[in-house]
C-alpha cells in the first residue's frame, strides 16, 4: 500500500501543534510556512509545545521555495485573505487523487473548489485553539481533553480520500464526519465571530468575553444574530462536541437571553486561554481575517434581510484596531451599550 504524503502548509500555531502531534504519534507530514524565523527554529529545536501540554517534537519544515515533491494531502492553514494565489500554487503540488483540507476561518470550501475542483476540496473545523509565542513555540490553550475536529467532503470526494485524511487527524485527536458540513461551518463561525470577534475587540482571551458582565450581554447578542442569519441562509447548526449550541443560547424572551449569559463561562471552561487569532494578527502588525468571520455574518445577514448590528459594529471596532485608530481595550465593550 502506497505511503500518502502530507503536508500543512500554513504551519503557523495551529499548524505546528498539529504537525507536532501528528509526527509525535507515528505520522509523517511537511510543516511549511513562509515565517523563515519560525522555520529554522523549527529545524533546529523542533516543535516546542507548551501550555496545557508540555513536549518537544523533532518535526519535517521548510519554506514554500524548498517545496520540490506532489501530495495525497494538504492541509490548509493560511488566512483566508491569499486564497486564490495559495490555492492556485498549491493545486501544482497535488497528486491525482490529491486533496486539500481547508481548515481555516468562515466558509473558505466553496472558492477553493472553483480552483481545484470539488473532488479535491474537503472542509475541516478545528475545535481548539493554539497561539505562536516566539519562533518554534506554540502554546497550546484548549485542555487536551477537549480536542476535536469536525469533517465534511465536497461532491466527488472518495470515502477512500475521506478516510486517508480522518487517519491522519486521528494521530492528534477525535474525528467526527459531518454529513452536514454547512452546518458545522456555521457553528464554528458563530463561535469565532462571537468569542474571536469581542475578544479581539477587548484585547483579550475567549475567557474575558465568556466571563465579564457587560461583554456577555454583547455575546449572546451576536450569537442570536448569527443563528438567525444561518437559519435565513439555509443552514442546520450542527452540534459542537455534542452540544446543541443553538437549543443552548438561543432566546426570544429576557428569561432565556438571561439563562444564555449564565451558561457562557460553563461552555468556554476548557477554552477560555484561547487568544483570538485575529488579535495576534493585530498585534503582530498583520491584516486580520475580520471579513472572513464577522464580516460573512454581514454580508449574508444583507443578502437574507436580517439585522446584524452587533457583528457590523464588531466589524467597525477591528478594523478600527486594525488600522491603529483604536487600541484593543476592555473599555471597548462600551460602544455596544446603544445596541443593547
Amino acid at each position: 500500500m502506497k505511503e500518502l504524503t502530507s503536508a500543512i502548509y500554513g504551519a503557523g500555531s495551529l499548524g505546528t501543534v498539529l504537525g507536532a502531534y501528528i509526527t509525535k504519534n507515528g505520522g509523517k507530514i511537511d510543516l511549511i510556512n513562509r515565517n523563515k524565523a519560525h522555520i529554522a527554529a523549527l529545524k533546529e529545536k523542533g516543535a516546542v509545545i507548551t501550555g496545557t501540554v508540555n513536549m518537544t517534537v523533532p518535526v519535517t519544515a521548510f519554506t514554500p521555495d524548498e517545496m520540490t515533491k506532489k501530495y495525497d494531502v494538504i492541509f490548509l492553514m493560511t488566512k483566508q485573505l491569499f486564497n486564490k494565489e495559495v490555492v492556485t500554487m498549491l493545486k501544482d503540488f497535488l497528486t491525482e487523487n490529491g486533496v486539500i483540507v481547508t481548515l481555516q476561518n468562515g466558509i473558505p470550501e466553496p472558492g477553493i473548489a472553483e480552483i481545484v475542483g470539488e473532488e479535491h476540496t474537503m472542509g475541516c473545523t478545528v475545535e481548539w485553539g493554539a497561539e505562536l509565542t516566539e519562533p518554534g513555540v506554540c502554546k497550546l490553550t484548549s485542555e487536551p481533553d477537549s480536542l476535536s475536529f469536525h469533517m465534511g467532503k465536497m461532491k466527488g470526494i472518495t470515502d477512500e480520500q475521506f478516510n486517508n485524511v480522518k487517519s491522519i487527524l486521528e494521530y492528534m485527536c477525535p474525528v467526527y464526519e459531518e454529513t452536514n458540513l454547512l452546518g458545522a461551518r456555521w457553528s464554528k463561525l458563530l463561535i469565532n465571530a462571537t468569542f474571536s470577534g469581542l475578544g479581539t475587540v477587548v484585547g483579550g482571551c475567549f475567557g474575558d468575553v465568556s466571563e465579564n458582565k457587560d461583554a456577555k450581554k454583547v455575546a449572546v447578542r451576536c450569537m442570536k444574530e448569527c443563528i438567525d442569519v444561518g437559519h435565513a441562509a439555509g443552514a442546520e447548526f450542527a452540534p459542537v462536541q455534542g452540544k446543541n449550541i443553538t437549543k443552548l443560547f438561543y432566546y426570544k424572551g429576557t428569561a432565556k437571553r438571561v439563562f444564555a449569559q449564565l451558561l457562557l463561562p460553563i461552555a468556554m471552561k476548557k477554552h477560555r486561554d484561547i487568544v483570538p487569532s485575529m488579535l495576534q494578527d493585530i498585534r503582530n502588525g498583520k491584516p486580520c481575517e475580520i471579513d472572513a468571520i464577522n464580516g460573512v455574518v454581514c454580508e449574508w445577514g444583507r443578502k437574507c434581510g436580517i439585522p446584524t448590528p452587533i457583528n457590523d459594529k464588531i466589524v467597525e471596532l477591528i478594523k478600527k484596531e486594525q488600522e491603529g485608530k483604536l487600541k484593543c481595550v476592555p473599555s471597548n465593550i462600551l460602544y455596544f451599550d446603544d445596541l443593547l
